[in-house]
This record gives C-alpha cells, sequence and structure tokens, in this order.
C-alpha cells in the first residue's frame, strides 16, 4: 500500500458521514463520484464494514492512487487495509494478506505480502468471509 498523509479520523458521531469529518467525506464523495453507482454501493458498504470493525483507524483518501487507506496510522507500517475500485468489483487490499488465515478461501494475489479479497455485491461486503478476512488482518497488527 502506497504512504499517504496521515489524517486523523474520529470515531462516528452522525453529523458530516460515517466518520463525523466533513472534510474525508467530501474526498471520499469525491473519489466515489468517478465510479459507477454499483461500484458506489459496494465501496461504501465494505467502507462502512471496515469501519464497524475498526471504529477507530485512521482514514483517508489516496486520489493519486485511487484508494481509501485504512490504519492505525497513515505510516507504511500503520496501513491495514484498501479499497480499491476496479471495472467490475471492489479489492478489499490486505496489507498482510499473503500471511493470514483464509478458511474461506477469499484472499487472491501473488503479492510478497499485500493480498486481496473481491468484493462484487453489496451483500458480500459484509459477508462472514469478508469480516474474517478483516479480523484476521487486525488480528496480525495489533499495535500496528
Amino acid at each position: 500500500m502506497p504512504h499517504v498523509g496521515e489524517k486523523k479520523v474520529p470515531p462516528p458521531k452522525g453529523a458530516g458521514g460515517p466518520t463525523g469529518d466533513p472534510g474525508l467525506e467530501a474526498d471520499v464523495d469525491k473519489l466515489l463520484a468517478e465510479h459507477s453507482a454499483e461500484l458506489q454501493a459496494i465501496e461504501r458498504a465494505l467502507r462502512a464494514t471496515i469501519r464497524r470493525e475498526f471504529p477507530d483507524a485512521v482514514e483517508q483518501v489516496d486520489f493519486g492512487n485511487k484508494l481509501i487507506a485504512f490504519g492505525r496510522s497513515m505510516r507504511m507500517r500503520g496501513l491495514q487495509f484498501a479499497i480499491i475500485a476496479h471495472k467490475d468489483w471492489v479489492n478489499l487490499q490486505l496489507a498482510d494478506g499473503a500471511d493470514l488465515p483464509d478458511p474461506h478461501d477469499v484472499i487472491e494475489g501473488t503479492g510478497k505480502k499485500i493480498r486481496h479479497v473481491k468484493v462484487r455485491s453489496v451483500e458480500a461486503a459484509s459477508s462472514q468471509p469478508v469480516v474474517t478476512a478483516i479480523r484476521a488482518q487486525l488480528a496480525a497488527r495489533p499495535e500496528g
């Protein structure tokens, strides 16, 4: 995952969207506006699942790499996840995907470290295999 500038995001509060940070929400809306309505719905559902499992995540939109990054910080070692849209699906990128347990056989890729889960529907974004992968990534770096 790329190194991006750090932006501390408070836990969800209601006003200003899921994070309570209107600036971050505007950046998310701007990035997602480049995608189809179907992909946007998947991205928003996946983002909600990540935030539910990782409520104190630091979150940043990286326009250069067209992704939303999540971590304990935005330093390389602090990054845990990214959401990256493709033509027909959304990748949930896992920073330690190559080393994670994968009981549902959903983690794909050939990277030495980073792997991904392809999320093809809103329902899949909160499915047990996706939640299991998110929890495994969080357990791999409890201190980030």
